[in-house]
């Protein structure tokens, strides 16, 4: 249902009520800068169960980039929108729910004065996601939205302060 793998989801669900154990994860994400002008600048290789792919990102056009690969922050409202898209048809998945359309639009606005060395403002001052969902009346799609934005990693990064640690390899 809603191309969700349900039954692995509800595996899932049962040995974390055994095991709480279970639910702790740790996500790694490793990538190199390219020092070959012209080219992407940085690249991460991901790897998942079925197969890989290459994520290449560098700066915008009008700050240092070439214009041959996404921003940061583009791959970073991506990564954030298919979050919060995966946790709105689990919750929806779990509870029997059919969709019949999801479309997630994340967007923010940011002042990028600080990334420049000219403020120290925040650069972030918003992030909004605008979800388009059918298949269900109003009320219950509102609920499934507010239960996504509880449940949603990606939406506890941009609320939650995390502590950052950066290290010197």
């Amino acid at each position: 249902m809603n191309n969700v793998n349900a039954a692995e989801m509800q595996k899932f669900v049962a040995a974390l009520g055994k095991d709480a154990s279970l639910g702790k994860k740790n996500k790694r994400v490793t990538g190199t800068w390219s020092f070959a002008e012209g080219t992407p600048q940085f690249s991460a290789p991901l790897e998942f169960p079925k197969g890989k792919a290459t994520v290449n990102v560098e700066l915008p056009a009008f700050a240092g980039g070439w214009g041959t690969s996404p921003d940061p922050i583009q791959t970073c409202l991506a990564g954030l929108a298919a979050c919060f898209a995966v946790t709105y048809a689990a919750v929806a998945t779990a509870e029997g729910i059919q969709l019949t359309k999801l479309q997630v639009t994340a967007e923010n606005w940011m002042d990028l004065r600080k990334q420049m060395g000219l403020s120290k403002d925040d650069i972030i001052e918003r992030v909004r996601f605008t979800v388009e969902a059918a298949g269900a009346d109003r009320k219950t799609l509102s609920r499934l939205l507010k239960l996504a934005e509880e449940r949603c990693p990606g939406s506890e990064c941009v609320t939650r302060a995390i502590p950052l640690e950066t290290v010197l390899a």
